[in-house]
């Protein structure tokens, strides 16, 4: 006795079958695109990171090599101290430090001028190609980073006491060009990041 039944699907399984499908594929592509989502921000995350520890990282390098070395102004018959917090001269700290690398011999020193002022929400460094400032100089700067709420330094006196400017207002004139302080702390609080500081013993060179 021969059996007629059709092997094939049915019309309603097809439907089925296709609905599930549908439905499986907008759940596989939310978490894909959940997932590359998520990978974008830890990507940028990370990138922000590594671009806050490299700037921080310029200044602690800067500040550790202080040097006492007071420089002329730029009209030529005063001296800036070889650090000062003086905004007078249009910088948030100013100093001078030691370790300008100088790997093509150039005619130089390797005593370097260097500032940083806090601009919009940016942290920007300065410097300059020559120690003795003169108008014609040109000033290098480099932004090290962004989202930057507030920057304060604060600096250690010999009787361990924090002062905000530099040098202290009770040091003679002519000590206070190239006193240094015995520590210098940062704080850095960024919009995205929080507040984060750092604590620099300062080496007398």
């Amino acid at each position: 006795m021969s059996n007629n039944k059709s092997l094939g699907f049915t019309l309603i399984e097809v439907l089925v079958s296709i609905s599930i499908f549908s439905i499986l594929s907008v759940l596989a592509y939310g978490a894909l695109n959940q997932s590359l989502s998520t990978s974008d921000k830890l990507s940028d995350k990370i990138d922000r990171n590594q671009t806050v520890q490299r700037g921080i990282r310029i200044i602690e390098q800067d500040l550790m090599q202080l040097a006492k070395r007071p420089i002329r102004s730029e009209i030529g018959n005063t001296e800036i101290n070889a650090l000062t917090t003086n905004r007078v001269n249009g910088y948030a700290v100013e100093f001078t430090r030691h370790g300008w690398a100088n790997r093509l011999g150039a005619k130089r020193s390797t005593l370097q001028r260097v500032a940083f002022n806090h601009i919009d929400d940016k942290l920007i460094r300065y410097h300059w190609n020559v120690l003795d400032k003169t108008y014609s100089n040109e000033i290098n700067t480099d932004e090290l980073f962004d989202n930057l709420n507030e920057v304060t330094f604060l600096f250690m006196k010999d009787d361990n006491e924090w002062v905000k400017e530099w040098p202290p207002i009770e040091v003679a004139q002519e000590e206070s060009r190239s006193i240094l302080p015995n520590a210098i702390k940062i704080t850095f609080m960024f919009s995205d990041l929080g507040e984060i500081y750092r604590l620099l013993e300062i080496k007398q060179q």
